[in-house]
């Protein structure tokens, strides 16, 4: 796994917290971006929101939920911002914490038994404000890229069962009970990075991965013949020109697509914009967060199919 820029592989963390740096544009300037700063009471400091995962939680999920918790605010995760990891005193215990950006999209503060003061502090005072200085680490790994991307996310079809042993066309072969599962844990983590829109090649298997966050979203699946792997290797070109269109500014987009597709798009169009991609298994069941600026890609975040983080920053 690639922690990104904290990743520390002499490290092997025991607890694990999630927690983001949760960011809105200044209701005086709307070019001013300025980020929330915590006061915790228990531990008279100001920090930025996080906290320890609930049993069998993903960290994207915690991400979310701990923002909520702590500071009553409805956030969108965006780009992957890396980990950090500490000794935690008094035990013989290591602490990593995930963190994502998060854009505000609705609620209010009120004070509470973990939080009794939040803050809006620009980027030019934030450092003062918090702190440990593995928050700082984190705003500046916020602050080399700008605050607002698009999101894709890329998804693999969750697991089909072997071709083998399925008596009938490969691409009406069905998910098995273990991908119905991926499936379906796929949802809560999509949400969380605001998925609107639903995208998909036209493999049952793909289909059918895609129908459960279909099903929350009351949302349709668009087919992408393209970007199943007949159809990508007949046409790369225009599967690829496909999937560029699908960038937006206005809506996040779930695509998924197969295991021939997937790893020879990413490599084209990082080589296109300039990004390294770390090495991915891109099993069956995994997600790729990809964020764009202006259309360029510049950060691709690989989610496994346990829905653990692997990153590649710009």
């Amino acid at each position: 796994m690639d922690g990104g820029p904290f990743w520390d592989p002499r490290v092997t963390a025991n607890i694990h917290a999630a927690g983001a740096l949760v960011w809105r544009p200044s209701p005086k300037d709307p070019r001013v971006v300025e980020i929330a700063v915590v006061h915790r009471p228990k531990y008279q400091d100001w920090s930025l929101p996080k906290g320890k995962l609930d049993p069998g939680e993903t960290p994207v999920i915690a991400a979310a939920r701990e923002v909520r918790e702590e500071t009553g605010l409805d956030c969108t995760l965006g780009r992957y911002l890396g980990h950090i990891t500490y000794p935690i005193p008094g035990h013989r215990k290591l602490k990593r914490v995930d963190y994502w950006a998060a854009q505000v999209a609705g609620g209010e503060f009120s004070a509470n038994s973990e939080v009794d003061v939040l803050t809006w502090q620009p980027l030019d005072r934030v450092m003062d404000q918090l702190s440990y200085p593995m928050d700082r680490q984190v705003v500046r790994a916020f602050t080399r890229l700008p605050a607002r991307t698009s999101t894709l996310l890329l998804i693999r079809h969750a697991k089909a069962g072997r071709r083998d042993r399925f008596d009938g066309p490969d691409d009406l072969r069905p998910l098995d009970r273990p991908g119905q599962a991926q499936a379906r844990a796929l949802v809560p983590n999509m949400l969380a990075f605001g998925a609107s829109e639903i995208h998909s090649a036209d493999p049952v298997r793909c289909l059918q991965t895609m129908q459960p966050l279909a099903d929350k979203l009351g949302a349709p699946i668009v087919r992408e013949p393209l970007l199943s792997e007949i159809g990508y290797a007949a046409a790369p070109d225009a599967a690829r020109e496909r999937i560029v269109s699908l960038v937006s500014e206005r809506a996040v987009r779930v695509v998924c697509s197969q295991g021939k597709v997937i790893p020879d798009l990413l490599a084209w169009w990082a080589e296109k914009d300039g990004l390294t991609l770390q090495p991915a298994r891109n099993r069956k069941g995994s997600a790729w967060v990809l964020s764009f600026v202006n259309g360029r890609l510049v950060a691709a975040d690989h989610l496994d199919r346990s829905l653990s983080t692997d990153v590649v920053k710009s």
